[in-house]
């Protein structure tokens, strides 16, 4: 025992020998700071791969994994990704009240998202669903594909492609194929006025003219020339000529009825490019509505429609229901006044078929003779 204590006494003494030893050894100079600086790349390296692959999908989901924290109760069926073209990209999600009656057809609400088409996936918008699927409306959040690959007019066919998909295939999962309206945010603001004004999209898609019953435009570019970002050079800077890219520039009477809506405060989307776009459709005699609201960004705008932000301010929602109940009772109005002119068609055909065969059966017995040809 006593020969262990004197072997452990031993290596304690040359371990502080070591280290006095080496506190008066002189360091070399800038070796400290070189391991330092070597450490401290590593780190922003390694945080900026994090930063690029993690961000992105956290970015883009944190609203609407916030809004599910809120809605998590809802009775809301999802259903999806869908697709509706061969792209990864070209896809959908749809959303319907579990409340919903069975038996009826809802009114439908086709989402395309914003991103300055170089960024989003429909997947994170559920909240768009899952709050206006329960105030009656089937809710289909839209895909399209993006930069450099979706460089117009490919967001505008896919956009089309939906449409087409939706306006064919809704009815199976409890939509009316017959009242859809489009509802985007920025980028994706663009793309649903686009479909709206431009009839080539929806007629190279072979649609009806009368397909899209209303178009909801949250802080979208419709007036945007000259090109001032790289996301609107990529997108649109080799079109000729240029202008048969701006939304401004195809206002028309008979447009379906919009709502054009933006913040004072928005730095991303100029303001100004609504109220282009309200004043040439006004000039044309068109149905359209212009809303800005004060201290309202460019994010806010969307971020209210999602909970717990809804809670604290509803005005964006208020505005988008409103609109949306309004045409869905016009249009029920013009669906009762066509039944009733087709009643009154198909009655004045059985008179006149009635006529015809009591005529028919007066001259087979003779008391009527036909006319001379």
């Amino acid at each position: 025992e006593q020969q262990g204590l004197h072997r452990m006494g031993k290596h304690r003494a040359s371990w502080k020998r070591w280290v006095r030893d080496l506190e008066k050894k002189p360091k070399e100079p800038g070796g400290c700071c070189l391991f330092q600086m070597i450490f401290v790349l590593a780190l922003t390296i390694l945080a900026y791969n994090l930063y690029h692959w993690l961000w992105p999908d956290l970015r883009h989901h944190l609203l609407d994994k916030t809004d599910l924290a809120f809605t998590f109760y809802k009775d809301v069926e999802e259903r999806g990704p869908i697709a509706y073209g061969k792209d990864e990209a070209q896809k959908l999600y749809i959303y319907r009240s579990g409340d919903a009656p069975e038996d009826s057809a809802q009114p439908v609400l086709l989402f395309i998202h914003g991103g300055g088409w170089h960024d989003g996936d429909p997947s994170a918008y559920g909240f768009v669903g899952r709050n206006f699927a329960p105030k009656g409306f089937v809710v289909v959040d839209v895909g399209y594909r993006l930069l450099p690959e979706g460089r117009y007019p490919a967001m505008l066919t896919d956009s089309a492609g939906a449409l087409k998909w939706v306006s064919e295939n809704i009815g199976k999962y409890g939509g009316d194929p017959d009242r859809i309206y489009l509802m985007g945010h920025s980028a994706g603001a663009y793309n649903v006025v686009m479909l709206g004004l431009d009839k080539r999209w929806t007629r190279r898609a072979r649609l009806p003219d009368d397909t899209i019953d209303g178009v909801i435009g949250l802080a979208g570019p419709y007036d945007f020339l000259p090109l001032d970002t790289d996301n609107a050079k990529q997108a649109f800077g080799k079109v000729r000529p240029l202008a048969a890219t701006q939304p401004v520039r195809f206002a028309r009477k008979d447009a379906p009825p919009m709502l054009l809506m933006t913040g004072d405060k928005d730095e991303t989307v100029e303001p100004e490019n609504a109220q282009a776009l309200f004043d040439a459709l006004g000039a044309k005699g068109a149905d359209a509505r212009h809303v800005v609201f004060r201290n309202m960004d460019h994010s806010q705008i969307l971020m209210t429609l999602a909970q717990p932000f809804e809670y604290f301010d509803a005005r964006t929602q208020k505005q988008v229901l409103e609109f949306l109940r309004e045409q869905v009772k016009q249009s029920a109005r013009e669906r009762i006044r066509a039944q009733r002119r087709a009643r009154e068609l198909q009655g004045s055909g059985d008179d006149a078929r009635a006529d015809t065969a009591t005529t028919q059966e007066a001259q087979a017995s003779g008391d009527i003779q036909p006319a001379e040809r």
